[in-house]
């Protein structure tokens, strides 16, 4: 315990020199980095399912169709006529559409030269076959009659074949084509409620992100409840060390004040008991030393008797107690002293500063409440992020006006599925009009070959001949009466679908539509992306379809960073401006903090103005080592004892017995308390004598440390509470900062995905192109296959109908055999 006292100097100096609070860096320890706040996605998942036409037997017929298409209208997209009639429709010229409609010219004039031709040669048929002019039968029979029978019968089959492989292509596409129409009318307001969606979904997506800044607010406010004790803990773990030391050496200090006093009174009483103890002593030792010189020195001593004499002078005290300093100046200034319980001093200030946390907490509870105050206001710029956001009043236009579209398409949808019921009769019958002539061809055939068959027979009539050939004519009648409504129906689905084709279809594929909305002039103000949503910058439609299909947020589609100045409304600098104004206001008060009671004060101060050092602890240690009494009194006894035995005179020897016995008394009465009295000065006088110099200067250390200490404590104490505040302001602004990041990505990256735009124009394009535009080529391109292979069918029905009908000259023999 006494050696650690002497150390307790240094440390303390080294601990100041650690412990301290080192301006040049901020530990801000339990104020860490902020935690990752889990803010709830706003943007709402807008996926467009993508319509895909899966491959089918009939994309070979529609592949000749396109190519077919591509050959008839071999002009490029006509960009200078599609902006004049978007700007200015007054200043179309119809030879403009003319020249870039050649090929559909010429195919209507072709579709004219058929529907003028071929209804004008079945009147003219059937008038001459009303005169019996034409569609007879052959008058003579020669040796070419069987090849070209057989000849004009392979082309009738061959042409019916192809009749009807068109005519079956026609139905499965008349068939596909209305199947389609159902899922293509219901994908519209599918295609409009998504867009509606992206619409109009914008400002109430940016409004739930503007609200999510209650998040990082409740967390603040909730770390707000803690964060007094907080900032006591760390001002408590950064000058704990120090504290603790000094405490420490207090404590030491204390107990060696009490040792000292201790051994001091120790030190003065055993003094006082040994200087009496010695004048009790002299006497009896005197005076047995006075009988033994007299019996030792007569002449009938036998023995060693002049030994046992010299012994017996030295029977005097060794040691002189009166020699020693007093001490009594000393104890006189130690009066009372120690006054102050140092034990419970130290354990009562360490228990006042382990409560430093709930200290800080109750005195910055009213900065704490303002600070909830000013944390409960919402910064300017987020609640005016979905107001100030580009085309908000655009995009409050478009939801209503797609709104209104959808509830204005219903009726017209409901009836282009009407419409297109109808189209689909139509188809289906004009279609069985092909069907009629194929079976009226197959019959004839059929029948005219039987009827051939059996002219062998001269018994057989030739009532199969001639109903073969009355089969082919009537399919002769059915070409002529509906080859006119056919090549109206086919030319009129064509200019509609090959249009469709060549001019929509086509140019979505290689990108010349977009190319044409990107140019600048092409398109009306009213048409313009850019102007509606009042962005400073063109937009490329085509980069911007692409940049959706990638699903792109609005933001990076529309280039909103020239428009709309997003760090702006989250410049939150005033927000935390405040925040950090009021946190300054964060103060600490460690008055309570005494760190040495008054009364142990003055223990110390007693003890330094004491001279304790100065006491010459030499003067008592030369005393100690000297023995109390000069001979050793048992060994004289002993001698004495056996210079009795050998004695002849009893009454001498009777004597020197109760000389030895008389000793033997003495050293047991008054020498030996004698000695234990020296060993416990010994040990008081050699303990002050160790530590009473050190015990100075540790008192001096002590008093200085505490009282630097409590002058400084307050200083630290505010220092160690501004760094605390800084790290707590800088985790709590670490919050905002993910919201700022937060809402950066979000409005950037996720709100508004235009996936649904890019997915409505691809769509648009499967459902008008693939899924409609596609069979309904089709679907013309094989009923004007039937129609134009009328004519061959006519021709080559009406020449094998000839064949089939009785010969005129066998008719004639047959007559007159009957």
């Amino acid at each position: 315990m006494k050696r650690a006292s002497g150390l307790v100097a240094p440390l303390l100096g080294l601990g100041l020199a650690l412990s301290l609070p080192c301006s040049g860096a901020t530990d801000c320890g339990s104020f860490g980095q902020a935690e990752h706040l889990a803010f709830a996605p706003v943007a709402r998942t807008r996926w467009l399912a993508p319509r895909i036409c899966q491959p089918g037997p009939l994309d070979p017929l529609y592949g000749t169709v396109r190519r077919f298409l591509s050959v008839v209208q071999l002009n490029s997209f006509p960009s200078e006529l599609v902006k004049a009639l978007l700007n200015e429709p007054s200043s179309v010229k119809m030879d403009q559409v003319v020249r870039y409609e050649a090929g559909y010219v010429v195919c209507a004039v072709i579709a004219g030269l058929y529907l003028l031709a071929v209804p004008t040669t079945g009147l003219c048929f059937c008038c001459c076959r009303c005169r019996r002019r034409c569609g007879g039968r052959v008058k003579t029979e020669h040796k070419a009659l069987a090849c070209e029978r057989g000849t004009l019968m392979a082309f009738l089959l061959l042409t019916t074949l192809v009749l009807l492989v068109g005519m079956v292509c026609a139905f499965i596409t008349n068939q596909h084509t209305h199947r389609q129409t159902g899922p293509s009318v219901e994908a519209v307001p599918e295609t409009l409620l998504s867009l509606r969606g992206l619409v109009s979904d914008v400002p109430k997506e940016l409004q739930a992100v503007a609200e999510q800044f209650s998040l990082p607010q409740e967390r603040v406010s909730k770390e707000l409840d803690g964060v007094g004790e907080s900032l006591g803990n760390t001002i408590h773990s950064q000058l704990k060390s120090t504290v603790y030391l000094v405490l420490a050496s207090v404590h030491s200090l204390g107990q060696g004040l009490q040792d000292s006093m201790d051994h001091l009174r120790i030190l003065n009483a055993t003094s006082v008991e040994l200087q009496e103890g010695q004048q009790r002593l002299e006497p009896p030792l005197q005076a047995h030393r006075d009988r033994l010189r007299t019996l030792l020195q007569e002449s009938g001593c036998h023995g060693d008797c002049k030994g046992a004499l010299s012994q017996a002078d030295a029977l005097e005290l060794g040691a002189d107690f009166s020699q020693v300093p007093p001490v009594n100046d000393v104890l006189h200034r130690l009066k009372g002293v120690p006054e102050a319980n140092f034990s419970s001093m130290v354990q009562e200030e360490n228990n006042t500063f382990n409560n430093l946390p709930l200290l800080v907490a109750v005195q910055t509870t009213s900065v704490v409440k303002d600070l909830k105050k000013a944390l409960v206001e919402q910064p300017e710029g987020v609640k005016m992020l979905a107001q100030g956001f580009p085309g908000s009043e655009a995009a409050s236009h478009w939801s209503q006006a797609l709104e209104k579209l959808d509830q204005y398409s219903r009726p017209y949808l409901q009836k282009v599925q009407q419409y297109e019921m109808y189209r689909w009769i139509v188809g289906c019958v004009l279609c069985s009009t092909v069907l009629l002539v194929v079976i009226c061809n197959l019959l004839g055939l059929s029948l005219g070959i039987w009827g051939l068959s059996a002219r062998e027979d001269p018994s057989h009539s030739e009532i199969k001949g001639e109903a073969g050939a009355r089969f082919l004519m009537v399919g002769v009648a059915f070409s002529f009466l509906f080859a006119a409504p056919l090549i109206l129906l086919v030319f009129a689905t064509f200019l509609v679908g090959g249009n469709v084709q060549t001019l929509v279809c086509q140019n979505l594929e290689n990108g010349e539509l977009y190319k044409f909305a990107d140019t600048p002039g092409n398109l009306p103000p009213s048409m313009n992306l850019s102007h509606l949503l009042g962005l400073k910058k063109n937009v490329s439609v085509l980069q911007a379809y692409r940049q959706c299909k990638a699903g792109a947020a609005l933001w990076e589609v529309l280039q909103l960073n020239d428009s709309y100045d997003l760090d702006r409304h989250l410049n939150i600098r005033q927000y935390t401006h405040r925040l950090q104004q009021e946190l300054q206001n964060f103060k600490v008060d460690v008055k309570d903090l005494d760190l040495l009671s008054p009364t142990a004060h003055r223990d110390l101060e007693a003890l330094q103005g004491s001279g304790l050092e100065k006491i010459h602890y030499s003067d008592f240690l030369v005393q100690i080592q000297k023995p109390v009494v000069k001979t050793d009194m048992e060994q004289l006894a002993q001698e004495l004892e056996g210079l009795a035995q050998a004695q002849n005179n009893s009454l001498l020897e009777q004597q020197l017995k109760d000389e030895a016995k008389g000793l033997r008394k003495l050293y047991q009465e008054k020498v030996v308390p004698q000695q234990s009295l020296v060993a416990k000065l010994n040990l008081s006088v050699r303990a002050l004598e160790s530590f009473a110099p050190k015990l100075q200067v540790e008192t001096s250390d002590v008093l200085g440390n505490v009282t630097h200490l409590k002058g400084k404590l307050p200083t630290w104490a505010s220092h160690i509470l501004r760094n605390a505040s800084e790290c707590f302001l800088n985790r709590e602004m670490g919050y905002f900062s993910q919201y700022v990041a937060w809402v950066r990505e979000e409005v950037t990256q996720h709100i508004a995905t235009c996936q649904p735009l890019s997915g409505a124009l691809d769509n648009g394009r499967v459902i008008l192109c693939d899924m409609m535009a596609d069979p309904w080529n089709a679907f013309w391109f094989c009923l004007g296959w039937c129609t134009f292979f009328l004519i061959p069918s006519i021709i080559f029905a009406v020449k094998t109908s000839k064949y089939f009908r009785p010969i005129r000259k066998r008719l004639r023999v047959t007559s007159l055999k009957l």
